[in-house]
């Protein structure tokens, strides 16, 4: 790249030689230059501008002075403000009448002073650890379970749905409604679900949430014994369990959901029991490739979605006029990801309902 002080010699060069009656073109080409980098270099205020990385430029004119930059680090520091942000500061600042300089540069100077922290004597905001990831490669190796409450018969009474999902294929492994929330009947539940599916030899991941029937001594003790891997959401975080959160809106937009309540424990049980089958044998799962639950549970996913690839090629076949690009993309859902780690971007967690 050539420097601007050669660039300001070239273009006096050829600057006397057109004066002497040379062609432009000509005194170019003898400095094996082209005409049109020499207009490139006059395009701005006919001087030749250097635009290498790392050419020397003049400080900007809005730049704040050393005196300035002092005085916004002794406002900060001071008796008044030292324990104040500067979102703070500068509001204070214009009521007595003075202006320093903006909040930004409040925070810039902070910051390049390593002064750029919390302030004041409350505890800092806790930086939050992300979330334990686990992932399913086929049924019955990520579980998440959670309780939701159930409207009774009178204001204010509810019963209580423990749902069990396996993440994987989105089947309902276990459920059952009681009249209160207790780690010993979660225990009997979970360990219910692992002898139905028989997976009582495998490595079983049980996500759920920090409530007390998910964390009491009772169902810790039954998942050691089972051979159960627990695993929880980050304390007051509610996105950390979005499969059975998902699962819970599905069941309580359901067209038939009592939304005066349930009139007795049994009733409520009745209505579960009808949701369950229709959810694991009858809904087609968006987030599956529109099979049902118990079908991608027990592997009968590939088969009928290459059915359905065949179908639509032999559709495109007969009649491709009609036919603008590729045909749906039927192909089977791979591993499933349960609180993916951010920097991994096919890992994303599609929509659990």
């Amino acid at each position: 790249m050539i420097s601007t002080p050669d660039r300001q010699n070239a273009m006096a060069l050829i600057d006397q030689a057109v004066a002497a009656g040379a062609r432009r073109a000509q005194a170019c080409a003898e400095l094996a230059l082209d005409e049109r980098t020499c207009r490139r270099w006059r395009a701005r205020d006919g001087a030749p501008e250097d635009r290498r990385p790392t050419a020397p430029r003049p400080a900007p004119g809005n730049r704040l002075s050393e005196a300035e930059r002092q005085a916004v680090l002794e406002a900060c520091n001071s008796q008044a403000f030292k324990s104040l942000p500067p979102s703070q500061i500068v509001p204070r600042l214009a009521d007595q009448g003075r202006y320093i300089a903006s909040e930004a540069s409040f925070y810039r100077i902070l910051r390049a002073e390593g002064q750029q922290h919390h302030r004041g004597r409350a505890r800092p905001p806790a930086r939050r650890q992300p979330p334990t990831s686990h992932r399913a490669r086929g049924p019955c190796e990520v579980w998440s379970w959670d309780i939701t409450w159930m409207p009774g018969p009178i204001r204010g009474g509810f019963f209580y749905l423990y749902l069990i999902l396996d993440v994987y294929s989105r089947k309902i492994v276990g459920w059952e409604v009681h009249e209160r929330e207790a780690a010993e009947l979660a225990a009997e539940l979970v360990r219910r679900a692992v002898w139905a599916e028989g997976c009582l030899t495998r490595p079983l991941v049980l996500h759920a949430d920090n409530g007390s029937p998910m964390k009491g001594a009772t169902m810790k003790a039954t998942l050691e014994r089972l051979g159960v891997i627990a695993s929880y959401s980050r304390p007051r975080v509610s996105d950390d369990n979005p499969f059975s959160e998902a699962l819970f809106r599905t069941c309580k937009y359901r067209p038939d959901w009592p939304a005066s309540g349930f009139a007795s424990r049994e009733d409520a049980q009745h209505w579960v029991a009808r949701f369950v089958a229709w959810y694991n044998h009858e809904h087609r799962h968006s987030a599956i490739q529109f099979v049902t639950p118990s079908a991608r549970h027990a592997g009968e996913d590939r088969a009928l979605l290459e059915r359905r690839t065949e179908l639509y090629t032999e559709a495109r076949a007969a009649n491709p006029a009609r036919w603008s690009r590729q045909i749906r993309n039927w192909a089977p859902v791979g591993d499933v990801c349960l609180n993916p780690e951010r920097d991994i971007s096919d890992h994303e967690i599609r929509d659990a309902a």
